[in-house]
């Protein structure tokens, strides 16, 4: 493996661990959002099949 090889694997790293840095917290906040509003979407049903206590 010549100097030029090297340069190339090394870059080829660089650039996948870059673009695993980019997406992974965006894919990770996409996921809670979800979370966030199926949460929400089953505390508003719940409150609206709740009736009221006297």
């Amino acid at each position: 493996m010549n100097r030029f090889d090297y340069v190339k694997v090394a870059y080829a790293v660089f650039a996948v661990v870059l673009a695993w840095d980019y997406a992974a917290p965006r894919v990770r906040f996409a996921q809670v959002r979800k979370a966030i509003a199926l949460r929400l979407r089953r505390d508003a049903a719940k409150k609206t099949t709740q009736e009221p206590q006297a």
